[in-house]
C-alpha cells in the first residue's frame, strides 16, 4: 500500500525578474499538480541583478495576483544548494511525492550541481519544456544513469528568459502584476 499523499511540484527560480514564462509555468503546473510550491533562490551558476529579498518580493506579488489556491510561496526552501532545499521539503511534507521542476534549459547542468546524485533520489525530476530549449536525450540518459526518475511535463512554456530582460529590457515579457513595482524601483533598466 502506498502511504504517500498527492505529489507536490517544487519550483525554485532565480526570478530575476519573474517573467511571463514564470506566470505561464505556475498556471500550467496547477493543471498537473494539486499543490505547487515556489520560492526565489540564488543560483550559484548565475550572476543576479536584484537582491534575493527583492526577487522574493516580486515573485510573492506574482503568486498573490494569480489567485491560484494550490500555489504557495515558501521562501524557507531557498538555498543555493538544491540538496538542502529538498531536505527541507522532505521534512515539511514527509509523506508526499516531491517533484522538483526545472526548465529544459537546465537539464545539462544538473550533473554539475552540488551532490547531484543525492538530490536526484530525493525527488522526481519534472522537466518543463521551454520553447527554444529542446530536451537533449543524451542529457536525460546521463541523469537516469545517476538515478533520476524523470517526467517530461506536457507543457509548452514560452521562450521568455529573465537573462534576456536584463540585457534588453522588454515590458511585454514582464507580468502586469509586478510591472508597476519594477518601474517604480527602476529595476532591470526600465
Amino acid at each position: 500500500m502506498n502511504l504517500c499523499i498527492s505529489p507536490i511540484a517544487l519550483l525554485g527560480t532565480s526570478a530575476d525578474p519573474p517573467t511571463y514564462g514564470h506566470e505561464v509555468l505556475l498556471k500550467s503546473l496547477c493543471c498537473l499538480f494539486p499543490k505547487v510550491v515556489t520560492w526565489a533562490s540564488d543560483n550559484p551558476m548565475k550572476e543576479h541583478y536584484a537582491s534575493l529579498n527583492t526577487r522574493h518580493h516580486l515573485l510573492e506579488i506574482l503568486v498573490q495576483e494569480l489567485k491560484l489556491p494550490q500555489v504557495e510561496i515558501r521562501q524557507e526552501l531557498s538555498s543555493p544548494q538544491t540538496i538542502k532545499t529538498l531536505e527541507i521539503a522532505s521534512e515539511s511534507w514527509p509523506k508526499s511525492d516531491l517533484v522538483f521542476i526545472i526548465g529544459s534549459d537546465l537539464v545539462g547542468q544538473i550533473p554539475k550541481w552540488f551532490k547531484a546524485k543525492e538530490l536526484l533520489v530525493k525527488a522526481r525530476l519534472g522537466i518543463a519544456p521551454r520553447e527554444g530549449w529542446p530536451v537533449n536525450q543524451d542529457d536525460l540518459k546521463v541523469l537516469r544513469s545517476m538515478g533520476a526518475e524523470i517526467d517530461i511535463l506536457p507543457l509548452k512554456i514560452p521562450a521568455t528568459a529573465s537573462s534576456d530582460i536584463r540585457v534588453k529590457p522588454d515590458v511585454s515579457q514582464i507580468p502586469q502584476a509586478i510591472l508597476p513595482i519594477i518601474l517604480q524601483e527602476k529595476l532591470y533598466g526600465l
